[in-house]
């Protein structure tokens, strides 16, 4: 069995893989001070050269920003979808993220159709809302914790909004979504892959209650609703499971983006009074490339190739760290810096090539909302002691931060 951050292939009859001389970096990716500040280990990770293999994750890894998004980009040479080598995947598992060309094109584009058709002026207006009326609420209190009682509740309330459905309990929803992401990370912790089976068909069983809900004319103006009437070509279950990845990545993502993000600006000094400048574009951009939830994706390797002057042989996976080509000091000047006017910004925090994040617009949307507010209406906003970090690798995120507004 050879497993990686976020999957788990079966892939035998293979020649032995090159081992490396020293011990694996990777093994430290779940340790607090790594956690706290990624750029701890980024130096160690860069200096094994732009394509090593790894011995605890049995597979190939790549750091640098080169040959992270050639693999990204190569979807006829890197699959996401594991049956392209044999794998026997169920039906379950098959969404837009396990999907390739033509399959993955056709669930892509009903997908992007969706997002297009939804009245983005009005979702702005709601988010905009939800964000001072959630603060001016929070303010009242000595202090709070940014993630439970603000960033979580309000990236929930703005994927169901998107979706057309009401929000689930987030007492119920939260450990279920938390046991998908640890499952990410089952090549570290291999105890996370059966409850995270468990968990996303748990969450694809909710979503597909929303599209029959719809298809009775049970719903209201969403992306489900849309979706329920404009699927052709894309079967239920696919349609189905997507849905599930949008709820779960569009609630994870934009929460941790959140955390991440106001770490970085309170770690920074003058970031947050740059930022009553306005949030601009490049300062969103930044925020990504530097505080970025996802860390981590894989592909397997369908044909015999090269990447970073390592030859990588069909069936093998590469794991690329999406969060240390970020920081790329060949690509960005003073990569462990955050500069919010940072100009030249290729970062891939929301990935390349075509399995780019669909939900990058509502994430942009809401981070831009969260902190203007909070520049604006609270500025000498001060940390309460130091942020607890979750204890993920793929999709690094803050569990506890308590803030006091002023």
């Amino acid at each position: 069995m050879r497993k990686t951050l976020g999957l788990e292939v079966d892939i035998t009859g293979l020649p032995e893989s090159p081992k490396p001389p020293d011990a694996d970096p990777i093994k430290d990716l779940l340790t607090p001070r790594v956690l706290r500040e990624p750029a701890t280990i980024r130096a160690r990770l860069r200096e094994r050269g732009d394509a090593w293999w790894s011995p605890t994750l049995d597979s190939w890894v790549t750091a640098g920003l080169a040959e992270t998004t050639a693999v990204l980009r190569d979807a006829d040479r890197f699959c996401s979808d594991w049956r392209r080598l044999g794998e026997d995947t169920p039906d379950s598992s098959l969404s837009v993220q396990a999907l390739d060309a033509p399959e993955h094109t056709a669930v892509r584009q009903v997908l992007v159709g969706a997002f297009r058709a939804q009245d983005w002026a009005g979702i702005e207006k709601r988010t905009v809302a939800s964000v001072n009326e959630r603060l001016a609420k929070l303010a009242r209190r000595s202090s709070f914790d940014f993630v439970g009682d603000f960033a979580a509740p309000l990236a929930l309330e703005a994927v169901t909004n998107l979706l057309g459905v009401d929000p689930p309990d987030l007492d119920r929803f939260g450990p279920v979504s938390a046991a998908i992401v640890d499952a990410m990370d089952d090549g570290l912790r291999p105890e996370t892959a059966e409850p995270g089976t468990a968990a996303r068909a748990e969450l694809a069983e909710l979503t597909g209650s929303w599209l029959t809900d719809a298809a009775n004319h049970r719903g209201r103006d969403g992306m489900v609703d849309y979706l329920a009437a404009h699927h052709d070509g894309v079967s239920r279950t696919v349609l189905r499971n997507s849905l599930r990845v949008i709820l779960h990545s569009g609630y994870e993502s934009s929460s941790r983006l959140l955390g991440n993000a106001l770490v970085a600006c309170l770690d920074a000094p003058g970031a947050l009074a740059r930022l009553r400048g306005g949030v601009t574009d490049a300062a969103l951009r930044e925020l990504v490339r530097f505080a970025g939830p996802v860390q981590a994706e894989a592909r397997g390797c369908v044909e015999d190739t090269e990447v970073g002057g390592q030859p990588i042989r069909r069936g093998e996976v590469v794991t690329v760290l999406v969060g240390v080509a970020n920081r790329d000091p060949r690509v960005f000047a003073y990569p462990d810096t955050l500069d919010l006017d940072r100009q030249h910004n290729p970062h891939i925090g929301f990935g390349r090539g075509p399995h780019a994040c669909l939900g990058s617009l509502p994430a942009l949307l809401l981070t831009r909302t969260v902190f203007t507010a909070l520049v604006r209406e609270h500025p000498g906003m001060e940390p309460v002691g130091e942020p607890i970090f979750r204890r993920n690798a793929t999709l690094r995120g803050v569990e506890h931060l308590e803030l006091r507004l002023r």
